[in-house]
């Protein structure tokens, strides 16, 4: 056992030297929120007067009309509905109103805090600061986010209990990962790792768990089950953020992966890979996983392979921006080049193939990148049109959420605008279907932000 001083001194040397990320503290400026919390969700109505709808699911916009929310859903829909005796009216004045975006490959846990101060921090410190940043993240139009590793169990009752404000999360719990895979961040005195011994720091915070045999990944997955978990999330092959393994390097076997396969389908749900390249791709189709998260190097074969399968393809719009790229290390610096290469490239044969693509943006540590959630959404018109890159981001990734049967903690219909789904809702100024660059700039573009009925913003007021 590593005495807790220890600890701090090795921890905060290895996260210094062996990450060489640029900061290891948070600068005030990161952890501005602008707006204050909402109060309770209401039982009253609210009208949205003279909006054009789009939908999540078309490439237009409707004529003008009156949308009516109670009880947090969508009740009616039409032109010039009647009075509403009890409702709070929102004057449209023929602005867009459009489903809530969903990131579907989001960390609320790690997204805006540099990964030195996630090794070494207090788990109540890291709490708090999460849960700034889940405040921050609707407040940037994100009522629904996939949450794909982390200990966000805590911050998602929070939110749904009104004790702290964020967006909907579909949480995956602790990333599984072989022993030197890429969610194994252990310090090197916490090595070797014995079977049934004391679990790692960022074991024991929940962000990764460690296993390596089909037991191992089958007991890991029951636990996030257990906790909670709408999705299990395990690294199928080499990542950028890790130190220790090449971003080609092959995770787990086939035995492994359909162990967490067959757990999650136990409950109704499925397993997300994290995978770049063909063979550790193929491997996790063989396996039966249901989603594959980035695939940046995958190859036309394999891509043919995965819509044949009808499976997900939750990419990402990783691309060089000189900020992030200065704050990563040496080694992820040259992993990110490889990745960053093959974006284009599998955007190009997810759209040829007729993939079912997924959007998320994977930000990881960086509070100014996270700040910059929206931007990455607006970088999908290199591929798509801005029509095409919101339905993916509402109506899209919606059904990937529903893949998780009956685990997943909030039935109904999300990411549409039509009667009975739930009403997660953005008044934008200006039409996103003509300039996608509005959700790069929420605070001037989204005058009303709605979750589940209740208002978290209006600067029509």
């Amino acid at each position: 056992m590593v005495d807790t001083t220890r600890r701090g001194l090795f921890g905060g040397l290895a996260a210094a030297g062996l990450f060489g990320l640029a900061r290891a503290a948070l600068a005030e400026d990161d952890l501005r929120v602008d707006a204050p919390p909402a109060p309770p969700p209401s039982a009253g109505a609210t009208v949205f007067r003279n909006v054009r709808v789009f939908d999540g699911r078309g490439d237009a916009l409707s004529g003008p009309s009156d949308v009516l929310v109670r009880g947090g859903v969508i009740e009616k829909m039409g032109a010039g509905l009647p009075p509403i005796g009890d409702a709070t009216e929102i004057a449209g004045g023929g602005r867009v109103l459009m489903p809530g975006l969903i990131d579907a490959h989001w960390h609320a846990f790690m997204a805006g805090t540099p990964q030195p101060v996630l090794l070494t921090g207090d788990i109540g410190y890291l709490n708090l600061l999460a849960a700034r940043q889940a405040q921050a993240t609707l407040l940037r139009g994100f009522t629904t986010i996939r949450d794909m590793g982390g200990p966000v169990f805590g911050l998602k009752r929070a939110i749904d209990e009104g004790a702290a404000v964020g967006p909907r999360i579909y949480p995956s719990g602790a990333m599984i990962s072989q022993t030197s895979g890429h969610g194994d961040f252990r310090f090197p005195f916490e090595l070797p790792r014995s079977p049934g011994g004391p679990l790692s720091w960022s074991e024991q915070e929940g962000i990764s768990a460690i296993a390596d045999s089909p037991d191992e990944v089958r007991l890991r997955a029951r636990e996030q089950l257990r906790q909670g978990a709408s999705q299990i999330k395990l690294m199928g092959g080499g990542g950028v953020s890790s130190q220790y393994n090449p971003i080609e390097s092959v995770q787990f076997t086939e035995p492994e992966i359909r162990a967490g396969v067959e757990a999650a389908e136990n409950w109704g749900t499925y397993v997300a890979i994290h995978a770049y390249t063909p063979p550790a791709i193929r491997q996790a189709i063989a396996a039966g996983v249901k989603c594959i998260d980035h695939g940046q190097l995958i190859d036309e074969a394999t891509a043919k392979l995965l819509v044949d399968k009808g499976l997900w393809w939750s990419l990402q719009p990783l691309s060089y921006n000189p900020e992030t790229f200065a704050a990563m290390s040496p080694v992820s610096q040259v992993k990110a080049r490889e990745v960053f290469a093959g974006t284009d490239r599998a955007y190009r044969l997810a759209r040829k193939l007729g993939a079912k693509t997924a959007w998320g943006s994977d930000i990881l540590f960086n509070p100014v990148a996270a700040a910059r959630q929206g931007a990455y959404l607006a970088l999908m018109t290199r591929w798509y049109s801005p029509a095409e890159a919101l339905r993916m981001a509402t109506a899209a990734n919606a059904e990937l959420l529903a893949m998780s049967g009956f685990s997943n903690p909030y039935p109904g219909r999300l990411g549409v605008v039509e009667p009975g789904a739930h009403a997660d809702l953005l008044l934008v100024e200006g039409n996103p279907l003509q300039n996608l660059e509005l959700v790069a700039d929420p605070e001037r573009s989204f005058r009303v932000i709605m979750k589940a009925g209740t208002i978290y913003k209006n600067t029509l007021a």
